[in-house]
Formats: structure tokens, sequence, C-alpha cells
């Protein structure tokens, strides 16, 4: 396998066969979406560009992902995951009076999906070099 391959796609080496791998993202689209919903989560209240419960709940399992040898194509799936959830929140359950159709067409714009798209590249890649570079540094202590 090529190392551009193993870097996008990751080794199976040691890990969870890949089909179960895929159902991280949209787990992470429920789980923040539920956690926001049951006010688990909270919005930190003005102009917010970031949510932080969300990123931070995509950084830590995409880092943790990344330490049992996933790509960073699903880090940034699964980051990508956890914001969209809590963008749903924000536009399903956060603007009532407003028709649903017109809630779901706010989700959908593709400003605010391509926005939250850079934002899971940025911390997907950071959290993927983390639990990388987390996984190699065990390897090597293991090894001496």
């Amino acid at each position: 396998m090529s190392l551009a391959r193993r870097v996008l796609l990751g080794s199976n080496s040691n890990g969870s066969p890949r089909r179960y791998r895929l159902l991280v993202p949209p787990l992470l689209f429920v789980v923040s979406f539920a956690a926001y919903g049951l006010g688990l989560f909270a919005h930190a209240g003005g102009v917010v560009f970031l949510a932080f419960d969300a990123a931070a709940l995509g950084v830590l399992v995409t880092a943790g992902l990344a330490y049992r040898g996933t790509g960073v194509a699903l880090a940034w799936l699964s980051v990508y995951g956890a914001l969209l959830g809590s963008n749903a929140d924000h536009y399903l359950l956060g603007l009532p009076g407003r028709p649903l159709a017109e809630r779901v067409a706010a989700l959908l714009g593709l400003d605010g999906l391509v926005f939250v798209g850079v934002e899971a590249l940025a911390l997907g890649t950071l959290a993927w070099v983390a639990g990388t570079v987390g996984r190699l540094a065990v390897d090597r202590v293991r090894a001496a």
C-alpha cells in the first residue's frame, strides 16, 4: 500500500474493520445534535464561528481513531459530522417560528457547509496528527 493511500485511508493492521469505522461520522452527528438539543452542550452565545463542544467531541474521537491507525479522511469526516450536528441543532431547533423547509434550506446552504468543511479540515488534520504521533510514541516506547 502506498504512503499516500495509507495516510488518507489508514491501515487496518490493529483496528476494527473499515466498515465499522464509517459509522463514526454519522454517529458523531447524532451525538452532537442530541447533546445540544438536550442541553448537555451549550452555544457560547453571540456570533459563534466554532461550536466548541462539538469541535472538542470531534477532535477527541478523531485523535482516538488516529491512534488506532485510521486515515486522515476519516478524521475530516468525523469532525465534520460533529460540527454539522451543532449546525443542525442551531438551524432545526434554534430557529422557531420559521417553516421547516426554510430551516432545512438554511442548514444545507452551501456557504455554511463549506465553512464547516474548512473547520473540519483544520481540526481533523490537527487531531489526526496528534493521534498518529501519540501512536508512534507509544510504539517507540514499547519497542525500547
